[in-house]
C-alpha cells in the first residue's frame, strides 16, 4: 500500500513539474554582472511589473509612481522595449499623454534570485529605464506585437472591460541606470541595450 502511494505521489510530482516547466520561458542562467547589456536585457525580459513614474497633471508636476504590468516581447522575441496596457481612468495615462517624461524601475527581487539580500542591496540588481511613454497607433504594427506581447505574458489583460478604453503604451529609451553589485552604476548606453541578442534555449509551448 505504501509503495503504491508513493509511486503516485512520484508521478503526480513529475506531472506538476513538467506542467509549470512547460508554461514557462527559460533562458540562459542570469548573465555574468560584468556583461552589462546582458543583464540588463534579462533583468527586464525576465520580469513582468515594475514602478512606473511619470509627471502628474493632478498633484502640479509631482513625480506619480504606479505598479504597472509590461513585456518586452513574446518569448523568444523580447526586444527590450517595455509595452504596457494602460487606461486613462489611471493617473499614469493621463499623465504620460500631457507629458512624456517617465521612467520604468525594476528590481531583481521578485525574480527569487537574490539569495538573501535586500531589495535595496547592490547584490540584488534594479535598473531605471528613463524616456518617453507614448501611445501607439492602434492598428500599427508595432502596436499589433505589443498586445500579443502582453497578452502573453498577461493572459488576464484579454478580459479587461474594453469600455474602459485600454490602449497600448511604449517607453522609448533614453537613459539607462542599472546597478548589479558594488562599484555604482554601470554604464551602459540605449544603443548597446536594444542591440544585445538574447540567447534564448527554450520557450513556452
Amino acid at each position: 500500500m505504501k509503495t503504491k502511494v508513493f509511486y503516485c505521489c512520484l508521478v503526480l510530482f513529475f506531472l506538476g513539474f513538467q506542467g509549470y516547466v512547460g508554461a514557462r520561458l527559460l533562458v540562459e542562467s542570469k548573465p555574468d554582472r560584468d556583461d552589462t547589456a546582458a543583464y540588463a536585457r534579462w533583468l527586464v525580459s525576465q520580469n513582468s511589473w515594475g514602478i512606473l513614474t511619470t509627471l502628474s497633471i493632478e498633484l502640479e508636476g509631482s513625480p506619480f509612481g504606479n505598479v504597472v504590468s509590461f513585456s518586452d516581447g513574446v518569448p523568444g522575441k523580447g526586444t527590450g522595449v517595455p509595452y504596457f496596457y494602460l487606461t486613462t481612468l489611471d493617473p499614469t495615462a493621463r499623465n504620460a499623454l500631457k507629458d512624456h517624461r517617465s521612467s520604468l524601475a525594476i528590481s531583481e527581487y521578485p525574480l527569487g534570485t537574490c539569495s538573501n539580500a535586500d531589495p535595496e542591496s547592490p547584490v540584488c540588481a534594479k535598473i531605471t529605464l528613463t524616456g518617453r511613454l507614448v501611445l501607439l497607433e492602434a492598428n500599427s504594427k508595432e502596436a499589433e506585437f505589443a498586445r500579443t506581447a502582453l497578452f502573453t505574458k498577461h493572459p488576464e489583460m484579454k478580459g479587461w472591460p474594453k469600455g474602459h478604453d485600454f490602449q497600448v503604451f511604449k517607453l522609448e529609451i533614453e537613459d539607462i541606470f542599472m546597478i548589479n553589485w558594488f562599484g555604482g552604476p554601470k554604464p551602459l548606453t540605449v544603443d548597446q541595450y536594444l542591440k544585445y541578442k538574447m540567447n534564448i534555449f527554450a520557450i513556452d509551448k
